[in-house]
């Protein structure tokens, strides 16, 4: 490295010299990364470069207790890892997300930041390579094929942790107190998008909060096979130039960094070439996706009008929405929640796709893997916090509406099934359907039932109820 000036230096690589921008931290790798690769103009995600950072941290310290690279590089390494993770630095990690196969442009960045920065703390300028290497100290006992596959399932653990699993319990919790509080409203149930037996307006929330609480443990129980790592596999799988009791402490320590139970993957070769762990994480975040399209379908229907659809809920307005009818409220927050959901949909198509492309020893795919996975975690996450904040908590139910659509219902023939006969039910039905009468008046003039029987069977609380699981009484033969 020579200094050219005070607004350049100059590195040097296997490929020849460069100049840097003096106040760089990314070095000559980096700058080469930058000019290929004029893609998309997206920068790594901040959750990705932290889970960079934090194998570097661990690999610093381990391999300095190791006796792998001297103890005052290893403090320094540690040292600039501390302030990329407080927010520092965040400028200089400007690799397009589209890059080298395997992430080897994005790994190098890191390194070349670190490295960096740990030559000014030791005294020295950027880019004197020969006191702290981005090489040989900062990824020493590693590869581009083992610390990006860490790196993506560190960065799925913390926007998990971060992200969606505290925006899952927030809606949740959101959705039971909505059934809670309309519980005792009643409303017509709809089929085939069509009229259908009375239900609880309460109970549709409880189904919801339901679904998600499902979707919720689907994720946890995916997110398991991220807490597998195989850093310590180096170029292939084999564990070439890393000390022998490395692998074990790196994983315990980033396991201290990041308060997760990880632990070394049994076999290096086969973490290293699979993407499965990736895959299964998507398909459920695919899985909630669907379901959180049909709820905000739902609510956008329940909503609808506010004269000319079913009304039964009220979306809390919060924002105009048209530029030339006044008076116009739209329901956003639903919407932006389908689009969202699409997105991270055909993020899990290319995921899928990325991942059987690997070949022999390793998946040059990893960053595209990299990027959809940890940014539809986050997207979803930030997705279901403003849906509930911005929209569940604020809605109010129509209770007149409601009580109007299930007494208006002609699917309450249904109750009549057992004591007049499907026919009789059908009859009375077409005749409701046909004249304007109601269900009621027909039975009664038609003498199927009582007076007393009719008010029974046509109790719209006690046809909404929910019944309670009871175990079976005898075995079953």
């Amino acid at each position: 490295m020579t200094q050219t000036d005070s607004q350049f230096r100059t590195e040097r690589d296997s490929m020849g010299d460069r100049q840097i921008p003096s106040s760089a931290y990314y070095g000559i790798q980096t700058l080469r990364a930058m000019e290929n690769f004029p893609i998309s103009g997206i920068n790594p995600l901040t959750t990705y470069v932290d889970a960079g950072v934090i194998i570097k941290k661990a690999t610093g310290i381990v391999n300095g207790q190791l006796k792998c690279i001297p103890q005052e590089i290893s403090q320094a390494i540690v040292q600039a890892a501390d302030e990329v993770l407080a927010g520092k630095f965040r400028d200089q990690f400007v690799v397009d997300i589209y890059q080298a196969g395997a992430g080897t442009s994005h790994h190098m960045n890191v390194n070349e930041v670190l490295a960096n920065r740990a030559l000014e703390i030791l005294g020295y300028e950027k880019g004197n390579y020969k006191q702290v290497s981005p090489n040989d100290h900062v990824n020493y006992g590693q590869s581009t094929n083992d610390v990006i596959p860490t790196a993506i399932r560190i960065g799925g653990l913390l926007a998990l942790s971060k992200t969606l699993q505290p925006a899952l319990d927030q809606a949740i919790a959101s959705l039971e107190e909505k059934a809670d509080e309309f519980q005792d409203i009643v409303k017509s149930g709809r089929t085939h998008m069509q009229d259908a037996v009375p239900v609880r307006l309460g109970e549709n929330f409880r189904a919801w909060a339901q679904i998600i609480t499902e979707h919720q443990n689907r994720i946890y129980t995916a997110s398991g096979d991220l807490m597998v790592l195989g850093l310590g596999g180096s170029a292939a799988g084999t564990g070439m130039n890393t000390h022998p009791d490395y692998r074990a402490r790196v994983v315990q320590v980033i396991s201290e960094l990041i308060d997760c139970p990880l632990e070394p993957a049994p076999h290096l070769m086969a973490a290293m070439q699979s993407m499965a762990p990736f895959v299964s994480v998507s398909g459920a975040l695919r899985n909630l996706a669907q379901d959180l399209v049909k709820i905000s379908h739902d609510l956008r229907l329940m909503d609808s009008g506010p004269k000319t659809g079913l009304k039964e809920i009220q979306l809390p307005p919060v924002q105009p929405g048209s530029s030339i009818m006044p008076g116009k409220y739209n329901p956003v927050m639903a919407e932006m929640t389908s689009m969202v959901c699409f997105q991270v949909m055909g993020y899990d198509s290319a995921i899928a796709l990325a991942a059987q492309a690997g070949q022999l020893e390793l998946n040059v795919m990893m960053p595209l893997i990299a990027y959809n996975l940890i940014h539809s975690i986050e997207i979803l996450g930030n997705t279901i916090k403003a849906l509930t904040s911005s929209c569940i908590q604020g809605i109010t139910a129509n209770r007149d509406r409601c009580l109007a659509y299930a007494e208006g219902s002609l699917a309450l023939v249904t109750a009549l099934n057992p004591h007049i006969g499907y026919l009789n039910a059908a009859a009375v039905a077409k005749e409701s359907l046909e004249t304007g009468k109601s269900l009621r008046q027909i039975v009664l003039e038609k003498n199927l039932m009582s007076d007393e029987e009719l008010a029974q069977v046509l109790n719209l609380e006690q046809m909404s109820g929910i019944l309670p699981l009871r175990a079976l009484d005898t075995e079953i033969d």
